[in-house]
């Protein structure tokens, strides 16, 4: 028998104690998630093989529509001291004004809904490999009464044109991805910016993560102790981007940011066209207000 993780034996107990699991349930019932889930599903799309294993303790990670109800009220507890004030950092870093913002890797779509608040002007778009999470995605978006566009799509290969956004992000993405997959998915950031065009990646602190062992055996996460050997800000650099800066958010959380120069140079270019193969928000979050509007990003009813 294999061994049970620390979240199977203790905290999976503590947050199902904290989260109230009757609304959940309701919440589940109250979607037909196949049905719904084909709306966003691409028969383009291959889903890649690290994406298929365990996450968080869910047998197939992502790609069932536990995953979609249960991300939300997890990760208000896996996010200290406070979820959106870690999501706000984010929104803080922008430095663009954008008309068109791609959320790569967007889930359930709350940091996507944070940007969008932030700039309702600007044509914002969640791409995630769950159609699951884009079910639950679509249905925060139209209780928040925000005009949002989702995608079924691989942040390492979209189907978008080059130079399409001012803006493009991924919040707690890289964590949960092999570092090749890493790479590429910030060498088509960079295709898909336009020059001047803004990258901005929110995570774990790597430098944090490097002094701890226990993380993947807590919440099962197959690639972490990877991310925390790697630097995000030496893979920005390699996919071209410049002014490359990460900053420290609350000691366990990082943003990045790098900036598509206006003039690239024959190096960066090449790393642009290198393709991966498979081989102001309310601090308050109720993720678990599912009868009512608890917060406009993450409130949702049955």
């Amino acid at each position: 028998m294999a061994q049970k993780t620390i979240w199977e034996s203790f905290l999976s107990p503590v947050v199902r104690f904290l989260i109230d699991e009757e609304k959940l349930q309701r919440y589940a019932l109250s979607i037909d998630w196949e049905e719904e889930s084909n709306r966003f599903r691409s028969a383009d799309v291959t889903i890649p093989a690290y994406y298929k294993q365990n996450f968080h303790g869910i047998t197939g990670g992502y790609l069932n529509s536990s995953a979609a109800v249960s991300y939300d009220p997890i990760t208000e507890y896996a996010l200290p001291p406070n979820e959106a004030w870690v999501r706000q950092a984010l929104i803080d870093a922008v430095k663009v004004q954008p008309r068109r913002i791609l959320d790569l890797g967007c889930g359930t779509g709350s940091t996507t809904l944070m940007l969008k608040q932030t700039f309702p002007q600007a044509e914002v778009i969640g791409l995630d490999l769950s159609p699951y999470m884009l079910v639950r995605a679509e249905d925060k978006a139209r209780i928040a009464n925000l005009n949002i566009i989702w995608r079924h799509g691989n942040a390492a290969q979209t189907s978008f044109p080059d130079a399409s956004f001012d803006l493009v992000t991924a919040s707690l993405l890289f964590h949960e991805t092999p570092s090749a997959v890493t790479q590429a998915i910030l060498q088509e950031s960079f295709r898909l910016l336009v020059a001047g065009g803004q990258v901005l990646i929110l995570d774990g602190n790597q430098k944090t993560l490097r002094q701890l062992d226990w993380p993947n055996d807590i919440f099962e996460e197959p690639y972490i102790r990877e991310y925390a050997a790697d630097s995000v800000d030496a893979r920005m650099g390699a996919a071209g981007f410049k002014e490359v800066r990460t900053e420290d958010v609350w000691w366990i959380h990082q943003v990045s940011s790098g900036i598509k120069p206006t003039l690239i140079t024959g190096s960066a270019m090449q790393a642009t066209v290198r393709q991966y193969s498979e081989g102001s928000i309310d601090s308050t979050i109720d993720n678990n207000d599912l009868e009512g509007l608890g917060s406009p990003a993450f409130g949702i009813t049955v």
